[in-house]
């Protein structure tokens, strides 16, 4: 994997793509009245190429296509966000682009990491341990099963 230039943006990119429309919105709520965005591009929904490696490691394969939904915004002081986001939720993509946007801004970032993404990791960390004892709890052990016999 390479190296990626803004290792915080990845972060809130990453929480901001697996949050649903209505998330976002519910944690801009939490904070004062966010500003006017102009879209710059989209949303628009396409497809895009899947790429898988065997084993994580060996030689690449096309696995299949994808639906995603991108957007692009600006704020009026023209700081521009971007968003891509999986499936055809347009709101979504915007509502990702404008908080990346707005998490440009190194007087307000600390703030807005701890209003709206924050919040939002913590509440995906609670769906997938949840889902993760669910499939725990159905796990058979087949070397128990096999001296039972």
């Amino acid at each position: 994997m390479s190296s990626h230039p803004n290792p915080p943006r990845r972060r809130w990119m990453a929480v901001l793509a697996r949050a649903s429309a209505d998330e976002i919105a519910g944690r801009l709520d939490a904070i004062p009245t966010p500003p006017p965005h102009v879209r710059l591009r989209g949303p628009e929904t396409g497809l895009v190429m899947v790429r898988g490696r065997a084993g994580g490691d060996g030689a690449p394969f096309n696995l299949g296509e994808m639906t995603v939904t991108r957007c692009s915004v600006r704020l009026p002081d023209g700081r521009v966000g971007h968003a891509y986001v999986a499936g055809r939720d347009g709101r979504q993509a915007e509502l990702a682009a404008l908080v990346d946007a707005l998490l440009l801004d190194d007087a307000t970032r600390d703030a807005l990491q701890a209003a709206v993404i924050a919040p939002l990791a913590e509440a995906q960390a609670a769906r997938c341990e949840a889902i993760a004892r669910k499939a725990a709890a159905t796990r058979v052990n087949f070397f128990t099963m096999q001296q039972m016999r």
